[in-house]
């Protein structure tokens, strides 16, 4: 009886330890795993980078720095290849203030001579436009023996259309100047307001039969009806 209750004894000691042993296992197991969950967390909070600052352009300041000065505005909405064109742009319109204001400068001050009647005065034989003229047949006052009434009220006519047609494109000019300008301020504007403007290339077109009603009532048939799915 002894010995028997003695291997009994042992057999249920057995079963204890090993149960021990089991469930300490299966802790060491959760904790390894909860460790190697706490470890990938960390690796990867550590290799993730921070997010980085995307630019969104503003509409108002871009049109509020392309009005303080030129080329402004394409800089701040980094069109840069478009600020070469703003500056060439005007320097075009600028010189052609300077061309037809010296052209009308020129011609202007050529009537006043020719028609003042003073003999000191004499700019207009300097034109290009009289260079091959003959005063001896239109100027009164260096010739007045040989002129013609005739050829002076023309070449004087002629002067005074000269200067005015450059007086007119002056003035165009100065107009395409402001131009310009405006059209510079409303392209950085148009930039800015299509800068975070989304383009998506997922388009969908469905092509579906139907049938088309006619005079009231269903008429069967067949026709195409193309949906574009932005």
């Amino acid at each position: 009886m002894s010995r028997r209750y003695n291997g009994t004894g042992n057999q249920i000691r057995f079963i204890i330890i090993l149960r021990t042993y089991i469930k300490i296992a299966i802790l060491l197991v959760l904790c390894l795993f909860c460790f190697q969950e706490n470890a990938i967390a960390q690796d990867t909070l550590s290799v993730s980078k921070p997010p980085r600052h995307t630019f969104k352009a503003e509409p108002l300041r871009a049109t509020m720095m392309a009005i303080a000065f030129p080329g402004l505005g394409q800089i701040y909405n980094r069109k840069y290849w478009k600020v070469p064109l703003v500056f060439a742009g005007f320097a075009g319109v600028i010189y052609a203030v300077s061309y037809n204001s010296s052209k009308y400068i020129s011609y202007l001050k050529a009537y006043q001579d020719l028609t003042d009647k003073i003999p000191e005065t004499a700019s207009y034989l300097e034109l290009e436009a009289l260079k091959y003229a003959d005063p001896t047949k239109y100027d009164p006052v260096l010739h007045p023996l040989t002129y013609r009434e005739e050829d002076y009220i023309w070449y004087t006519e002629r002067l005074l259309q000269r200067a005015d047609y450059y007086q007119k494109y002056r003035d165009l000019s100065y107009i395409g100047i402001a131009a310009w300008y405006l059209l510079t301020i409303l392209d950085a504007n148009v930039d800015a307001s299509l800068f975070n403007y989304d383009i998506s290339d997922n388009l969908d077109i469905e092509v579906e039969p139907v049938i088309n009603p006619g005079m009231g009532q269903l008429v069967p048939g067949l026709g195409l009806n193309f949906r574009v799915t932005f």
